[in-house]
């Protein structure tokens, strides 16, 4: 006997994880790990303290030359970040 209403273990965690209002946590703690992928070693040295507040990640920054670089690449960052996490997690990025 076959069953017709059979559904993908991945749609039911990701039904779940949305009622349980776990998937934007779920999302944003995927976005701050992907920081040192996407930037690399060599900045990820110079940043600290990540948060999201509002979709807007906030970044201490201990270099003002490398500061300035990320600032003008700000946009570019939040597609890479998002597209790394799988969602639209953050709309723009402020560097401290």
């Amino acid at each position: 006997m076959r069953k017709t209403e059979s559904e993908k273990v991945g749609g039911v965690i990701l039904q779940y994880l949305r009622e349980m209002g776990l998937e934007t946590p779920l999302n944003e703690h995927r976005l701050i790990n992907a920081w040192d992928t996407v930037l690399g070693p060599a900045v990820s040295k110079y940043t600290k303290d990540l948060k999201i507040y509002n979709q807007v990640l906030f970044v201490t920054v201990s270099s003002a030359a490398l500061r300035n670089e990320l600032m003008m690449r700000r946009t570019e960052l939040v597609a890479r970040l998002n597209a790394q996490a799988g969602a639209q997690v953050i709309t723009q990025i402020v560097l401290r």
